[in-house]
């Protein structure tokens, strides 16, 4: 049996005999069944979609032809349930091979196990989402924060936009959101999609992803591990081995491919689920009529056709599918067999993992299974500590830091006692597990870092050379620091932050005149003088009428104190009636409501507003500036990170490199500290800024 589709879509049958084998033609797969059925067939295998799986369905039905079909997602994405004809009818002659979809059970239990409450989902554009309709609801039920994302088919441009579109704080909250993540989607999707969100620093080190898909190699689980940082976990259909290892493929009925019976071999791993199902079917089939080819009825099968109206279906398919149900074969998938709702239950999810960690590579480890019957094979979460460790004394060294360790010392001279956060947690750890410890600071007050000859300093140092057993204090979790100890899970998640020295406020008895320049002022009191000499000369050139008896006061001071008391809106003693003064106060009267009002409106923005100078808002503008010397805490993980960026000569930048001149100015002893305290000291004598 050949038979295949060309470029047109078009069926090109050579050869058929017994079986007919459909392959993923959805345009013209009903009509290439109707032309099998008139050639005379026994059953029907379909590996097809969903959008081609009902017609076949009712066809076989129809014609009372056992149908055995296997589900075929698109591009090894995850499956999603066919919306087919439900089950349990008497004329439903359709087998389903492939077990049902279990993702929406495997992926709650296994949520449920890691205790998320707050998750997101990314799914490729090619995965149905409806398929895990049930799964929503049901963590919604739960009262679990779950959010939707699609993956579209250019992730790089997907990424960048979100760059572009979102602000500093939207990503951050972004970057939060994605430490715990579900993945439903291809392993080329995921891979592509991982190694995005790795180069763009949006997937941190203490993310936990899953990745959910029955269709993931071996090669595909190491390339997604390598591509990863943070916590993974995979999820897959597994195929269980039988105990007797004659029994893995049968070989006395029907040719086989020895190679793809090993597990091992490197064809067995590369063949995909969907093929597994396809042989193993047919080896089914193959079974089944070789015990039955003694019996002639089996042999007369008149041809049917699907184009009369009058056509009658096969009588001989409800015994053909009955012997189908009732027989079994060990093949790729494991056993072959069928329930009597004609559906396959023999399905096993592996759940493999990795733990935390920056470095790549990391070994993967099976750490439970599923399946329906039995649920979850093992347990995900990790085991609790016990109290094994009475009797032990542990040497702890430490930073002094505030809030997380702070030391205060006793007046009667007792041994010094230390506080704080850090503190609070090893206490709580010291009467759990039951051991003791004795604490000390470093004798360099440092938290530690290589130096040329690769001997650490510092806590780190302490550490390594083994004269501690803990450490404990606010230390940065770095990829050089990790190589040499380790870590526990981060609890706290900060970024670099610029300390300031508050501006001191002084009282000026003279701020009423700071809305205008000295020019401004000089300007406007020549004005009055001016006005003033013109209101005189007016007046003296064409003096008013005065009523009889009545003394003229025209004089060259009455005059200023007139223009005076009008510019503060004050008015005049002395009047004026003549045509020419009146105009001219008209318009000086005019000018001084302008200058008034923009006096008081500037006045109260001056009272009400703050103005900062100099301001500094990321280290960008810090980078940028030479007037205010700036330094950090010497081996500190900004002193470090600062240096390896500025020396690099691959990843050279400007920013880093300019502000590595100014922090290592004198070698690094002018500006730079050896503790946060001193360097709070220095920054409020000095107008300096520090990095913290």
């Amino acid at each position: 049996m050949r038979g295949g589709c060309d470029a047109q879509g078009h069926w090109c049958c050579h050869r058929c005999f017994l079986l007919a084998w459909v392959f993923n033609c959805v345009c013209v797969c009903v009509c290439v069944s109707c032309e099998l059925m008139n050639r005379g067939i026994l059953a029907l295998i379909s590996s097809v979609g969903c959008m081609s799986a009902g017609s076949l369905q009712t066809l076989a039905d129809a014609m009372h032809i056992p149908h055995l079909f296997i589900q075929r997602a698109p591009a090894g994405t995850p499956r999603s349930s066919c919306p087919l004809v439900s089950r349990g009818r008497q004329d439903d002659y359709t087998l389903f091979v492939r077990p049902p979809v279990y993702l929406n059970d495997v992926i709650l239990q296994v949520v449920n196990e890691y205790s998320w409450q707050k998750f997101i989902i990314f799914y490729d554009q090619e995965y149905d989402i409806r398929g895990i309709q049930d799964f929503l609801d049901k963590t919604s039920q739960q009262g679990m924060d779950v959010s939707l994302q699609k993956v579209e088919s250019n992730i790089n441009m997907m990424i960048t936009s979100m760059f572009r579109t979102m602000r500093v704080e939207e990503l951050h909250r972004y970057r939060d959101t994605l430490r715990r993540a579900v993945l439903f989607m291809s392993p080329v999707t995921a891979k592509a999609f991982i190694t995005e969100v790795v180069e763009t620093n949006l997937m941190a080190f203490d993310c936990h992803w899953i990745i959910i898909n029955e269709e993931i190699s071996d090669q595909d689980v190491q390339e997604l591990v390598m591509k990863s940082i943070g916590r993974l976990t995979l999820i897959r259909q597994t195929f269980p081995l039988p105990q007797n290892t004659s029994q893995r493929c049968v070989k006395h009925n029907h040719r086989i491919n020895t190679s793809l019976c090993d597990p091992k071999d490197p064809k067995a791993q590369t063949l995909e689920i969907t093929n597994r199902y396809i042989y193993d079917t047919v080896l089914l089939l193959a079974n089944t009529f070789h015990r039955k080819l003694e019996d002639r009825k089996w042999h007369s099968m008149a041809s049917l056709t699907c184009i009369r109206k009058n056509s009658k279906p096969w009588q001989g398919g409800r015994p053909m599918l009955d012997n189908v149900k009732k027989s079994g074969v060990s093949g790729l998938t494991g056993f072959l067999e069928f329930t009597d709702n004609g559906t396959n239950p023999n399905i096993y999810f592996e759940i493999l993992g990795t733990n935390y960690g920056e470095d790549r590579g990391r070994g993967v480890s099976k750490l439970a299974t599923w399946d329906p019957v039995h649920g979850l094979n093992g347990t995900l979460t990790d085991r609790k500590l016990e109290n094994n460790m009475r009797g032990v004394v542990l040497r702890v060294v430490t930073v002094l830091e505030e809030p997380f360790v702070m030391v205060s010392e006793n007046v009667l001279g007792k041994p010094k006692k230390y506080q704080g956060y850090s503190i609070d947690v090893l206490d709580s750890l010291s009467n759990y597990l039951g051991f003791k410890y004795e604490i000390y600071v470093a004798p360099d007050h440092k938290y530690g870092s290589q130096q040329s000859d690769g001997v650490w300093n510092g806590l780190m140092g302490e550490l390594v050379a083994k004269r501690a057993d803990v450490g404990l204090s606010a230390l940065t979790i770095t990829p050089e620091r990790e190589s040499a100890v380790d870590f526990t899970t981060r609890y706290m998640d900060y970024s670099v932050g610029v300390l300031l020295r508050k501006a001191e406020r002084t009282v000026d008895m003279f701020a009423c005149l700071a809305p205008f320049d000295l020019s401004l002022w000089a300007c406007i009191a020549g004005t009055v003088l001016l006005v003033g000499i013109l209101v005189y000369l007016l007046n003296w050139l064409n003096p008013p009428r005065l009523p009889m008896g009545a003394v003229s006061s025209t004089t060259f001071y009455n005059s200023m104190w007139f223009v005076y008391g009008s510019f503060v809106q004050q008015g005049g003693e002395v009047p004026y009636t003549t045509l020419a003064t009146r105009m001219m106060m008209g318009v000086w009267w005019l000018f001084a409501l302008i200058v008034i009002s923009s006096y008081t409106a500037n006045l109260a923005a001056f009272l009400t507003i703050t103005r900062i100078e100099n301001s500094i808002q990321s280290l960008q503008d810090l980078s940028k500036q030479t007037e205010l010397p700036y330094g950090t805490v010497l081996d500190s993980a900004v002193y470090e990170q600062v240096r390896s960026k500025a020396m690099n000569p691959f990843e050279r930048d400007p920013m880093y490199s300019q502000m590595w001149r100014m922090i290592n100015r004198t070698g690094g002893a002018e500006n730079n500290v050896d503790e946060s305290k001193e360097g709070i000291r220095k920054d409020s004598r000095s107008p300096g800024r520090g990095l913290n």
